[in-house]
């Protein structure tokens, strides 16, 4: 299913994990002062970028994740394990479903600890429930514990620690994702047969208090290290 054919609305309700994404980048660009700068810490084709406009944005990535991408306006190109900053460069630091890339994600958030200014904040986005992508570049998935034991190895202090949706909409999300394994026009019969099921779904979110199956987690950790 290609969500971009979707109105609005819609896309925005099959896509609530991307959504829960850009409502959190949106609220942490909001809460940094005008003139912070910001370290988008797998920065990708820079998607996250225009929301810093009233900041110092460095977008840094090792591009070589997707072939498909384009890593030309990235600020830096460099090593997440190896950031080539100072201490305390940075007021505030992205890592938005990143850190499944990294083959020592433990080196990685204490670099990001290290970048970051006393009390200066995290915005980590992780994946739990979530197919293989970018191959063969990707390595681990993470749950609440896995944040919390980086988190606190590193210095930080969880501000906020919250599953990207439960059971329903992880269940209606990958409905949809079955299309793909079947040719044109048969991806659109499978739509058609499972869309229904996929949109009522998550009204039943309610039923799932633990959030134990979900697409991911999204953290803002502060950095306590002086």
């Amino acid at each position: 299913m290609n969500a971009g054919l979707l109105p609005g609305p819609l896309r925005q309700y099959v896509l609530d994990f991307e959504r829960r994404i850009t409502d959190a980048v949106i609220q942490f660009a909001a809460a940094l002062s005008d003139g912070a700068t910001v370290l988008d810490a797998g920065a990708g084709e820079g998607s996250y970028k225009r929301y810093f406009s009233k900041h110092r944005y460095i977008g840094l990535d090792l591009g070589i994740g997707d072939q498909k991408w384009d890593y030309t306006q990235l600020d830096v190109l460099g090593d997440l394990a190896a950031l080539p900053f100072a201490d305390g460069s940075f007021d505030g630091a992205l890592n938005i479903v990143t850190l499944e890339h990294v083959k020592d994600p433990r080196r990685v958030v204490l670099e990001l600890a290290r970048v970051l200014r006393p009390g200066g904040r995290l915005l980590l986005v992780v994946p739990h429930e979530w197919e293989v992508h970018q191959h063969p570049h990707d390595f681990f998935r993470y749950t609440r514990f896995g944040v919390e034991e980086l988190a606190r190895d590193a210095g930080f202090r969880i501000v906020s620690l919250e599953p990207g949706g439960g059971y329903f909409r992880l269940l209606a999300r990958r409905l949809l994702n079955g299309g793909q394994f079947f040719p044109a026009p048969l991806h659109i019969l499978w739509f058609l047969c499972v869309a229904p099921a996929a949109l009522l779904l998550p009204l039943f979110e309610g039923l799932d208090r633990r959030k134990d199956f979900t697409l991911g987690y999204l953290a803002v950790l502060e950095n306590q290290r002086k």
